[in-house]
């Protein structure tokens, strides 16, 4: 599988760090098991010059951008072991290089020793380079970026060679991704001590570029306080771990019998498409229960789904109960009948899956009673977020992880927030990012695949957090299997329950 994550795609157990955990990992490393901090900067200098050359072998004039703070010294460190290494380097400090502290001040003198020179800032526009480094500002921003550094990062994104940032690329925010007023497009980046999440979701992705990470050899010991709150980042080795083999004494009522309620008349394609997915994702039974204006031909092209025509409320009321796994919402609509469907669901024992607009009817349904279950995802985007929680699309997105949780908490479900870095959390406060996924996956059905998937899971067996998190995975595996085919302009839903066969295939599920 090609994919700009692929170096993540190895080890389920890969977590997720604040950077104020991080932070806490470094001072562990230092004062409770004594390396020295100067050490540390040493082994990232070594890990980034390591990086450089592997991606960029023809680089022969670097220029580093050094600020305040240890990520400055990092870039000191790196334009030292350069220069060493034969590479020709430019060096340009923002902040007067007599004021560092601490190990920076280090990494200076050390810089200094080996007759390196700084060049003024602001460099000369005729000035070329064959690879930039970003050591300007590091995971500390939490606020917007402004005055030289702001200008300092137009520059470096104005360079026509590649950026390579250092630990995370300069003015995004290391815990919510998002950019804060301007932030450095990197080609590369090369984080240490632990992930930091914010390079994995909204605005991350596109800024951190290939992510290669280096714990710089801190034992594991390090880490323990902080790791029971970590988050996770998803790698495909999650699925066959978290599926279990399928008995050979099995029948189709041993995978579950997935009720796909929706399809208002001219929507029907939604509910079908969740139907489909569910099917291809191993459910034992799928069943449509959708409007009798089209109940008669919608599986006409997939024999395989049953359909119920539901008019009245009483005709699924009477169908409904805890041994089905029900996945609301795909084409749903907004009407009384709509409503009635959702409340009836609501209304049974059985684990549901809510999307689409069955989301929009909760978010109105929850604001007069609210809502208590302990068995059902819900996967919103930004926008059914926002009616859920009473707020603005754009205060969802300024911390995604953040909003996750609240959602999961005010709801006691699974939920799924769905966008670039798609965040999956829990009522406990236990949350995963899935790096996978591209843009071609933006199109109409998209999500109805999803909860379909998501469904399926369910009934085999897999609890609300673990199924959200196993289907996030394939849905956004199939969705890369499916661009790598048709590109991801061509790509439509279709296109990723196609692909729903070689990611089973692959996990060996």
């Amino acid at each position: 599988m090609i994919h700009r994550y692929n170096n993540v795609m190895s080890d389920t157990a890969i977590k997720l760090y604040t950077a104020e955990q991080v932070r806490g990992i470094d001072y562990a490393a230092i004062h409770e098991l004594d390396i020295a901090g100067y050490e540390l900067m040493s082994r990232a200098g070594q890990a980034i010059l390591d990086d450089a050359h592997f991606h960029f072998p023809f680089a022969r004039h670097w220029l580093v951008m050094c600020g305040p703070g240890n990520n400055g010294g990092d870039g000191y460190v790196v334009a030292r072991l350069a220069v060493k290494a034969g590479i020709r380097v430019t060096v340009c400090s923002l902040v007067d290089p007599q004021l560092l502290k601490g190990d920076a001040a280090l990494a200076y003198a050390d810089w200094q020793k080996a007759d390196g020179q700084l060049t003024q800032w602001p460099l000369s526009e005729d000035m070329s380079f064959d690879l930039a480094l970003d050591a300007l500002l590091g995971t500390g921003i939490d606020r917007e970026v402004g005055g030289e550094f702001r200008q300092a990062i137009a520059y470096l994104n104005g360079l026509e060679c590649p950026k390579l940032a250092i630990d995370i690329p300069s003015g995004l925010n290391a815990d919510t991704g998002r950019v804060m007023g301007c932030a450095v497009q990197a080609h590369n980046t090369v984080t240490f001590v632990g992930r930091k999440r914010g390079m994995y979701t909204a605005d991350g992705p596109d800024h951190c570029g290939h992510i290669t990470f280096d714990d710089l050899d801190i034992p594991p010991d390090a880490s323990r306080e902080c790791s029971e709150s970590a988050g996770q980042l998803l790698s495909a080795d999650f699925l066959p771990e978290t599926i279990e083999p399928r008995l050979l004494n099995s029948h189709k009522g041993s995978f579950g019998h997935v009720l796909a309620v929706g399809g208002i008349q001219g929507m029907s394609g939604a509910v079908r498409l969740c139907g489909e997915a569910a099917l291809r994702s191993g459910a034992g039974r799928v069943t449509l229960v959708t409007d009798p204006a089209h109940a008669g031909q919608i599986n006409l092209c997939r024999p395989e789904l049953m359909v119920r025509a539901t008019g009245e409320i009483e005709d699924l009321a009477a169908f409904l109960n805890g041994e089905h796994i029900i996945a609301v919402g795909p084409g749903l609509g907004g009407t009384a009948w709509s409503e009635s469907l959702l409340l009836a669901c609501l209304d049974t024992p059985a684990a549901l899956v809510v999307d689409a607009d069955g989301l929009n009817l909760l978010a109105q349904q929850s604001k007069q009673n609210p809502i208590e279950r302990d068995n059902w995802v819900l996967t919103p985007h930004p926008a059914e977020a926002a009616r859920l929680l009473g707020c603005e699309a754009s205060e969802i997105q300024q911390d995604r992880v953040l909003s996750a949780q609240t959602m999961a908490s005010r709801f006691g479900a699974s939920v799924v927030l769905k966008g670039c870095g798609t965040v999956i959390a829990n009522p406990a406060g236990n949350y995963a990012i899935c790096p996978l996924g591209n843009p071609g996956m933006a199109t109409a059905g998209s999500g109805d695949v999803l909860t379909g998937i998501i469904a399926a899971l369910l009934g085999q067996g897999l609890s609300c957090f673990d199924a959200a998190k196993a289907g996030v995975l394939a849905h956004a595996m199939a969705g890369d299997f499916a661009a790598e085919e048709t590109g991801e302009m061509a790509l439509i839903a279709g296109d990723i329950i196609d692909f729903l066969p070689d990611v089973w295939s692959l996990v060996g599920t």
